[in-house]
């Protein structure tokens, strides 16, 4: 080796080591995003006046049956602590079932299946994950905003005949503040399993509309959901 060799060598070699050193820290660096899939475990503590309207006898109520659904959620990773959560899933069919009386008239009401709907329900949170990205485990908690759409809503054969014949039925879109609380465990660099419970406000007024013959009440379905999920990084 010539010394003109030697000395371009030594020119060349601090930028091989910046440039070695650059290629390990991207290599250490958290991947920014992240792909969640797994099962959501939906509870309703449904609350609503009774419904009023013409022909409506006192004390009829509804309550909604409790679902499970696919969740997948896309998670922007900000830095070490922050995050971006765009939280959803396949949109579920929620039963509607009858409150009150055993019966109305002659028809049977209470406990019945009376309307059927499918919800899409996105949240927007903002996440802090406590300790560090080489932490096993990491706690996490999140606030933000839930949208929520009711669509293919129906009246079952059991709400027609309460109702009094064909009925159709409408609940108004919903915006209001969302929450969650859980912990992830990274399993490899890319994969980790995620533990979380989570909240929102969902409101909506309800509008049903027999031979028009309208009924009418407010609902709050206070939705609250277990998630057992597996996240991808990348």
């Amino acid at each position: 080796m010539t010394q003109r060799t030697i000395s371009k060598t030594l020119r060349l070699l601090p930028a091989a080591v910046l440039l070695a050193c650059a290629g390990a820290h991207a290599d250490d660096a958290a991947a920014p995003n992240e792909l969640r899939l797994g099962a959501y475990f939906v509870h309703y503590k449904t609350t609503a006046h009774d419904l009023s309207g013409p022909y409506t006898p006192a004390g009829i109520n509804i309550r909604v049956g409790n679902v499970t659904t696919t969740y997948i959620t896309y998670v922007r990773h900000l830095d070490d602590n922050w995050a971006l959560e765009l939280a959803g899933g396949i949109p579920p069919t929620a039963k509607t079932y009858g409150k009150g009386p055993a019966t109305v008239g002659s028809v049977p009401f209470n406990n019945q299946e009376v309307a059927t709907a499918k919800w899409f329900s996105p949240s927007l949170l903002l996440d802090y994950r406590f300790l560090t990205p080489a932490s096993p485990v990491r706690p996490f908690v999140g606030l933000g905003v839930n949208y929520t759409r009711f669509y293919k809503l129906d009246s079952t054969p059991a709400g027609d005949a309460a109702n009094g014949g064909p009925t159709r039925v409408r609940l108004s879109t919903s915006f209001g503040p969302a929450a969650t609380v859980g912990g992830s465990w990274q399993v490899t660099r890319e994969i980790n399993v995620i533990a979380a419970f989570s909240a929102a406000r969902v409101n909506s007024n309800y509008r049903s509309d027999t031979a028009g013959v309208i009924r009418t009440t407010s609902i709050r379905f206070n939705p609250r959901a277990f998630i057992l999920a597996a996240g991808y990084s990348f």
